[in-house]
C-alpha cells in the first residue's frame, strides 16, 4: 500500500467518524413514549377522585360559610352553633386530607411536576382563602335561621350521599360518615331543639 493509499483511507475513517460524531449531536430527542391503556386509566381513576375530593371539600365548606354567617347575624345562637360549626371545620378537612396527586401518563418526565395537579393544596388553598362572594343572606329571625342551617345541612348530606357512588372504598366510608353526621346536625338544629 502507498503512502498515499494509507493517507486516503485515514482521511476518509475520519471523516466517517467526524460524521457520525456530529450526527449524534444534532439528533433530536426521542419522542416521549405513548402512555399505555393501564396509564391512561389510572389518569382518568385520579382525576376523577381528585374532582370528587374537591367537590366534597367545597360542599362543606360552604356550609362552614353558612354557620359563619348564621353566627354573625344571630350571636345568641353561639353556644348551640358552635359545636356543630366545629364538626362541619373538621369535616371540611378530613374531607381535602390525602388529596391524590395527578401526573398526567402523555407529558414527558421532567414536564410532569408542573403540570401535576394537588388535591390537597387545591382544598387547603380553598379552606384557608376568604370568601370573596357576597355574604350569605341569613334570616332575621333566630328559628328561621335554623331552619336555613338544617336545610343546608341537608343539602350538603345528600351531596355527600351521591357521592358514595363513585368515590373509592375508603374515602367512600368518609363521605358515608360526613352525610350521617349531617343528617344528625339537621336534626338537631330543628327537631332536637322541639325535645
Amino acid at each position: 500500500m502507498t503512502t498515499t493509499g494509507r493517507r486516503a483511507l485515514l482521511t476518509a475513517g475520519v471523516s466517517a467518524a467526524a460524521a457520525a460524531a456530529l450526527s449524534g449531536c444534532t439528533s433530536e430527542e426521542p419522542a416521549p413514549r405513548k402512555p399505555g391503556a393501564a396509564e391512561l386509566e389510572a389518569e382518568r381513576v385520579a382525576r376523577a377522585e381528585a374532582a370528587l375530593r374537591l367537590r366534597s371539600v367545597t360542599a362543606s365548606r360552604t356550609l362552614l360559610e353558612r354557620y359563619d354567617a348564621a353566627l354573625a347575624a344571630h350571636p345568641a345562637l353561639a353556644p348551640r352553633l358552635n359545636p356543630l360549626r366545629r364538626s362541619v371545620a373538621a369535616h371540611a378537612v378530613a374531607l381535602g386530607e390525602g388529596g391524590t396527586t395527578v401526573r398526567p401518563a402523555t407529558a414527558a418526565p421532567s414536564a410532569a411536576p408542573a403540570s401535576s395537579v394537588s388535591v390537597s393544596a387545591s382544598a387547603s388553598a380553598s379552606a384557608s382563602a376568604k370568601p370573596t362572594a357576597s355574604p350569605v343572606p341569613v334570616a332575621g329571625d333566630p328559628r328561621a335561621a335554623l331552619r336555613e342551617l338544617a336545610a343546608a345541612e341537608r343539602t350538603a348530606s345528600d351531596a355527600h350521599t351521591a357521592a358514595l357512588l363513585t368515590a373509592p372504598p375508603e374515602y367512600a366510608r368518609l363521605l358515608a360518615s360526613v352525610a350521617a353526621a349531617g343528617a344528625a346536625h339537621a336534626y338537631l338544629l330543628t327537631e332536637g331543639a322541639r325535645a
